[in-house]
């Protein structure tokens, strides 16, 4: 399916992605331009080791980087580990169909290897990041199960419910949809949010979501589940992260209404609340002196890995883990009691 020709249509929609890419980092070049001078470092003082206590240690020491948005994972000198290779799958999501937007890369690639290790097809939906998408497919494929992918964004309605026909149309149904696409961007004050950004923002974390699932509810059918991705900001806040804060809170309280709407019908809705992971998302927010820095304030002081992240996501998409679960925000954020 991906090897065919491109239709004007297909051309189309790839330059409307490549705008929407552009207009990401059109934002983020308006918000470099009003970062303080950086300062000098901590004064050479001991280094925290991050807490390990997985089947492998995890990096905690990360490189002095800076991504253009959106972000490649191709791109990252501190690759993000989402390959899990002590995870054994044992058929948890046998023949089920997922689609996962956000996918290309980050915790969503890490979300779709493992589902397709339980037995899953994935439809991987992302904006512009083709290498990213295509080493997503690889590892899908490499685990025995089929992958489509589906390129465009998420804040156009029209895409979103083509993206779920797509899904529908390649897998002859869908099981469990993932909404876990993003833009962020931080600001130190509230003046530097511009009306543009903040649509931005919002229309890709909440209407987005929305606009999925929206989409999804009409293939869904009992036992079926929808995943949302919150974050720690949502319930905590963060004072550098005002308007992408407000759409997480925005998605756990979505999470929890619309799992009250559709536990009539058997369709399960959860939400994971990650804190800080190592995603192209968070080097193509922050200045290469600031990232090295990141997830070090958690009681892990480290970032999480993405495969540290996405057995979550199978637990809560499988009727045989988590069939007597709707509605919960689950937090996976490196400290105690958040």
């Amino acid at each position: 399916m991906d090897d065919k020709k491109p239709s004007a249509k297909d051309n189309r929609r790839d330059a409307a992605n490549d705008n929407a890419a552009d207009k990401q980092r059109a934002l983020q070049r308006e918000q470099d331009r009003k970062e303080p001078e950086a300062k000098g470092g901590s004064g050479g003082g001991e280094k925290q080791q991050g807490v390990q206590t997985g089947a492998r240690a995890q990096p905690d020491e990360l490189p002095a980087q800076h991504l253009l948005k959106p972000g490649q994972e191709a791109d990252m000198e501190l690759k993000p580990r989402f390959e899990a290779p002590g995870y054994q799958g044992s058929g948890k999501l046998k023949d089920m169909a997922a689609l996962i937007t956000g996918g290309d890369s980050g915790i969503g690639r890490a979300v779709a290897v493992l589902y397709a290790r339980e037995g899953a097809d994935v439809a991987i939906v992302y904006l512009s990041s083709h290498e990213d998408a295509q080493e997503t497919k690889r590892w899908i494929e490499k685990e025995g199960r089929r992958c489509v992918l589906i390129p465009g964004d998420v804040k156009d309605p029209a895409f979103c419910k083509s993206a779920v026909e797509s899904t529908v149309k390649e897998f002859g149904k869908l099981d469990i949809l993932v909404n876990n696409a993003a833009f962020q961007l931080h600001a130190h004050s509230l003046e530097d949010i511009t009306d543009e950004r903040l649509e931005e923002t919002f229309k890709t974390n909440i209407f987005g979501y929305i606009y999925m699932a929206r989409a999804a509810l009409p293939h869904l059918k009992k036992g079926a589940s929808i995943i949302n991705t919150g974050s720690v900001v949502g319930l905590k806040g963060n004072k550098e992260l005002l308007d992408y804060s407000a759409t997480k809170g925005a998605i756990h309280a979505f999470t929890m209404s619309l799992a009250s709407s559709l536990i009539d019908k058997g369709i399960r809705v959860n939400a994971v609340a990650p804190g800080p992971v190592w995603t192209p998302l968070n080097p193509a927010d922050r200045s290469a002196e600031e990232i090295t820095e990141f997830g070090k304030q958690t009681d892990f002081k480290r970032p999480a890995q993405p495969e540290e992240l996405s057995p979550a996501y199978v637990f809560l998409a499988s009727p045989v883990c988590a069939s007597y679960i709707t509605g919960i925000v689950l937090p996976v954020t490196g400290s105690v009691g958040s």
